[in-house]
């Protein structure tokens, strides 16, 4: 592994720099990664940040979004800015096969890796790894790399505050998580501190809906929102029909899941989504119930205690069937 001062050496000439973030990137992906852009072109160097995939509309208004290259749509592109890299920075994912074929492009590239990321379970692909699970986001800990191991703490501007802002606050679920505790409420202090707007923020991620998200929310809650009293959980599940019916756009989905945990006594609710290639789930739990348990170790996942996320090979009714079948097993965690 590279020391900080070996980073903090490569840092101080101009480097081609890569900054790539996980498939379906969030809050925290973009916020973490154009805030880290943000802060590496002010140091000179030449960086891009690709991602595996498209992103929610609702974070195409961070600084410097423009910047930004989706491998699918510029493969070629993405391949020789990664094989002319020097540094990649790999933020809020600690397995190359989280980012698709960009992965395996990662994998052979002779430049130094740098991993910043607060999920378990690290691969082992990475020459330089800032890595707490105990964070609350990804943004926290690019955070705290510029400011207390690179010591640069001077170049934060508007700019990195508002998008390390954003990556804190969805992460942290607007704060209302267990992570967000005292530090990462004295980070959040000072990224106002900076310029970022918060209020204005928060507007953007979460009062930005299309009325086909709207719709297709009541119609999740009203007629595919399923409750299991017995074991304390809940259940929506759609198909790529009901998907289609609603102009479905990457981000219309993301926290839907929540409203489901919502529901008094309810203790893990599963979004389960049927996909072209796979059925995905979106698991969310309260308390110590293990959610990230269940996608390891049933659906070829992963992610945190009462965040978590996985896929099944199988169809979405027999990936509903399995899941249910899986609560007994639980049921005393559930009843805690």
């Amino acid at each position: 592994m590279l020391s900080i001062s070996e980073i903090k050496s490569l840092l101080a000439t101009p480097q081609k720099i890569v900054i790539t973030t996980h498939h379906k990137p969030d809050g925290d992906a973009m916020g973490s990664s154009l805030g880290l852009y943000a802060y590496l072109i002010q140091k000179g160097h030449h960086v891009h940040v690709i991602t595996p995939s498209d992103y929610p509309y609702f974070l195409h208004w961070m600084p410097n979004n423009a910047e930004v290259i989706i491998y699918p749509d510029e493969q070629e592109r993405s391949a020789k800015l990664v094989a002319e890299a020097s540094m990649i920075f790999c933020l809020d994912f600690n397995a190359l096969g989280r980012i698709n074929e960009l992965g395996e492009l990662v994998r052979a590239s002779d430049a130094y890796k740098l991993m910043i990321d607060h999920h378990l379970d690290p691969e082992d692909f990475d020459d330089y790894r800032h890595w707490n699970i105990g964070a609350c986001a990804a943004a926290q800990l690019v955070y705290d790399f510029i400011v207390n191991e690179l010591q640069d703490g001077a170049l934060m501007n508007k700019d990195i505050a508002s998008c390390l802002y954003t990556g804190i606050m969805t992460d942290s679920g607007s704060f209302r998580f267990e992570s967000a505790n005292a530090a990462v409420y004295r980070i959040a202090a000072d990224l106002i501190d900076l310029g970022a707007e918060h209020w204005r923020i928060h507007q953007l991620v979460y009062d930005n809906a299309t009325e086909n998200r709207l719709r297709f929310l009541g119609y999740c809650l009203s007629e595919k929102l399923e409750v299991i009293k017995e074991f304390n959980a809940a259940i929506i599940s759609v198909t790529k029909e009901e998907l289609k019916k609603y102009n479905i756009v990457t981000g219309d989905t993301e926290g839907i899941v929540n409203y489901a945990l919502s529901i008094n006594g309810v203790k893990l609710a599963a979004f389960i989504i049927e996909r072209t290639d796979k059925v995905k789930l979106s698991l969310r739990s309260t308390g110590d119930f293990p959610a990230n348990e269940i996608c390891k170790k049933y659906f070829n996942g992963g992610g945190h205690r009462n965040a978590a996320g996985g896929y099944s090979d199988k169809n979405l009714v027999d990936t509903v069937t399995d899941f249910k079948a899986l609560l007994p097993e639980y049921k005393n965690q559930l009843f805690q």
